[in-house]
C-alpha cells in the first residue's frame, strides 16, 4: 500500500536579526525622520522672525553689510530705547491693547450668542439665515471699506475708538466656530437643565459657556490678532493718528519718517509682537484643546 501520510515540510530557521531587526530599525527611524522634517519646516517659518530679532540689535552701519551677517559686531540695546523715544509708540501700544481687548470681548459675546442660536434653538429659516450669514465670509474687506466708512460718518463715529471696535466684531467666522462646538454637545444636557428649571438664558450661561471655554480661547486669539494687526481700516477711519493710532499705523509712520534706519524699525516690530506672544503662551492649553474639539479640528 502506498503511504499517504502528509508530512509537514521542515521549516528553515530564520536568519537571526534579519526581518525583526529591519522592522525595529524602521520603527525607530520613522519618528526621528518625522521630527527632523518638522524641525526643518519650523526653522524655515521662524527664519524671518529670527532675522528681524537679530537685526534689531545690529548697529545701523551693519544692516546691509556684504557679505550679509546674521549677528552684528555688538549688541545695541539702545535701539529699543531710541525706537520708543522717537515717537509716541507706547501710546500706540496702549491704543492697540484697548481696541484689541474691547473688540475681542465684543466678538466673543456676539459669536457665542449667535452660535447658540444657530445650533440649539429651533426657529423657521434657521439654516437659510445661517448660510447667508456664512456667505459674508467670501466678501473681501476692501469691498466693505467704502460703505462702512459712510455708515461711520452718518453715525458720527469717524475718528473714534468705536469705529475701530464695533464694525468688525460681528463676524461669521466666530458664529460658525461656536456653532460647530455647540452642535457637538449632547442634547441631554439641555433636557437636564430644563428638568432642573433652567430656561434658555440660564442654560446658555451656566451650561454651554463653561463647556465652550477652549473654543472661546481659540476665537479670542484669532480676534485679538486680527484687531492688533489691522491696518487698512484704521488708516481710512482715523485722522488723529498721534492720539488714536494703533500699532500698524505707528509702524507705518515710523517707516515713513525713518525708512533708512532699519534697526529702529525692526526694534519697534519686535516690541509690537510682545502682546500676541504673551496671549499665545497664556492660552496655549486651551488652544490645543479648542482646536481639537471645535470646527477647526475637522469635525
Amino acid at each position: 500500500m502506498l503511504d499517504t501520510t502528509i508530512r509537514p515540510r521542515p521549516v528553515k530557521p530564520a536568519k537571526p536579526g534579519s526581518g525583526t531587526s529591519r522592522k525595529s530599525l524602521t520603527a525607530r527611524l520613522r519618528p526621528a525622520i518625522g521630527y527632523a522634517l518638522l524641525c526643518l519646516i519650523a526653522l524655515i517659518f521662524l527664519s524671518p522672525l529670527l532675522y528681524m530679532l537679530a537685526t534689531s540689535f545690529k548697529p545701523p552701519a551693519e544692516i546691509f553689510s556684504v557679505p550679509p551677517k546674521l549677528f552684528g559686531s555688538e549688541i545695541r540695546w539702545q535701539n529699543y530705547q531710541e525706537a520708543l523715544d522717537y515717537m509716541p509708540f507706547l501710546r500706540f501700544m496702549a491704543n492697540g491693547l484697548l481696541v484689541s481687548a474691547a473688540g475681542t470681548a465684543l466678538t466673543l459675546a456676539v459669536s457665542a450668542i449667535s452660535g447658540f442660536a444657530f445650533s440649539r434653538l429651533r426657529w423657521r429659516g434657521r439654516s437659510l439665515v445661517f448660510m447667508v450669514f456664512l456667505a459674508t465670509l467670501m466678501i473681501p474687506q476692501e469691498v466693505l471699506i467704502v460703505p462702512m466708512f459712510v455708515m461711520m460718518q452718518k453715525m458720527n463715529w469717524a475718528n473714534t475708538f468705536q469705529a475701530l471696535i464695533v464694525p468688525w466684531a460681528f463676524t461669521a467666522f466666530g458664529a460658525f466656530l461656536l456653532r460647530q462646538f455647540f452642535m457637538g454637545v449632547p442634547q441631554e444636557l439641555d433636557d437636564a437643565a430644563r428638568v432642573d428649571g433652567a430656561g434658555i438664558v440660564r442654560t446658555f450661561l451656566l451650561v454651554m459657556l463653561p463647556l465652550a471655554r477652549p473654543t472661546l480661547a481659540v476665537l479670542a486669539v484669532f480676534s485679538f490678532i486680527s484687531y492688533w494687526n489691522s491696518f487698512l481700516w484704521p488708516l481710512v477711519i482715523i485722522n488723529d493718528v498721534n492720539n488714536l493710532g494703533t500699532i500698524p499705523l505707528g509702524l507705518q509712520m515710523f517707516f515713513g519718517q525713518q525708512g533708512n534706519q532699519w534697526h529702529l524699525v525692526m526694534a519697534a516690530s519686535v516690541i509690537s509682537m510682545a502682546p500676541t506672544l504673551l496671549l499665545l503662551v497664556l492660552l496655549q492649553k486651551h488652544l490645543i484643546k479648542g482646536i481639537v474639539t471645535s470646527g477647526l479640528g475637522g469635525r
